[in-house]
């Protein structure tokens, strides 16, 4: 009897430091990895911040979870059954947190993606304005009226996503009614006056002026000019201005919408 007790204690005592230079060893390799993690990341410039520190606490989560899994089984722990408990606890947490991480995956999509960064007017999730930061959870954003707004990534991934800032150039449309009684010529004249009053609007792409479409009032007039991008809201309302005095220097009507009632005598 006190040779099986002496065997078992032997056989414990064994597994302990067995147990015990597992752990050792896992410490070092965490270490090792982690070392080499940091190196990668600090030399992916194009990461932002906020997804190197996920990735650097996923990676150390995994680690220990992998040495608590070998530390148990030396020490004799059915690890089967501690692997089955992990994965039914990991269902239940991601089916409580789901809204959750839907937000974190797709804010690490738009991190890695680079759709838009901060500083750029963008429209999101229907609300526009200039991007305060991108976080794993949500974006911010700086409405016009100076509004801060901060939308799940997740309806951000979900929707369209319009960048007015990416490209250096943007084109300004705008369309200008006339009456029928004024000559087309005299008309797209004015608009062109107008334009190259502006030094902002580029003449190349080359300006833009033609009669668009007859109206039941009036004759439509389209006008595309290209500018600088931050140029955009100045040029465009400066335009809208320029064209009424052009209008009235040249004697062309600016119509509305109206109906011409004739009366017949019989």
């Amino acid at each position: 009897m006190s040779e099986f007790l002496q065997s078992i204690g032997l056989s414990s005592a064994r597994g302990a430091l067995q147990a015990l230079l597992i752990f050792a060893v896992c410490l070092l390799v965490i270490k090792i990895v982690m070392k080499t993690v940091d190196r990668i990341l600090r030399r992916a410039r194009r990461l932002d911040e906020a997804l190197k520190n996920l990735i650097r606490n996923a990676a150390r989560a995994l680690l220990w979870v992998l040495a608590v899994i070998l530390v148990a089984n030396a020490l004799g722990i059915n690890t089967a059954s501690l692997v089955a408990l992990l994965s039914v606890a990991g269902l239940a947490l991601s089916l409580s947190v789901q809204n959750v991480m839907t937000n974190l995956f797709s804010g690490v999509t738009l991190l890695l993606s680079r759709p838009f960064g901060v500083g750029d007017f963008v429209e999101l999730g229907g609300k526009t304005g200039v991007v305060r930061a991108v976080g794993l959870f949500y974006t911010q954003l700086d409405t016009v009226d100076n509004v801060a707004v901060s939308i799940p990534n997740g309806d951000v991934t979900a929707s369209s996503i319009h960048n007015y800032s990416r490209e250096p150039l943007r084109r300004v449309d705008q369309f200008f009614s006339a009456s029928y009684d004024d000559a087309t010529e005299t008309v797209k004249a004015a608009i062109r006056e107008a334009i190259e009053a502006d030094p902002r609007i580029l003449r190349e792409p080359a300006p833009f002026v033609r009669l668009y479409s007859y109206e039941a009032s009036s004759i439509r007039y389209v006008s595309r000019v290209w500018c600088k991008s931050a140029d955009y809201w100045d040029v465009y309302f400066d335009l809208n201005e320029r064209v009424r005095e052009c209008f009235a220097r040249r004697g062309v009507s600016m119509s509305y919408e109206h109906l011409n009632v004739h009366v017949v005598e019989k």
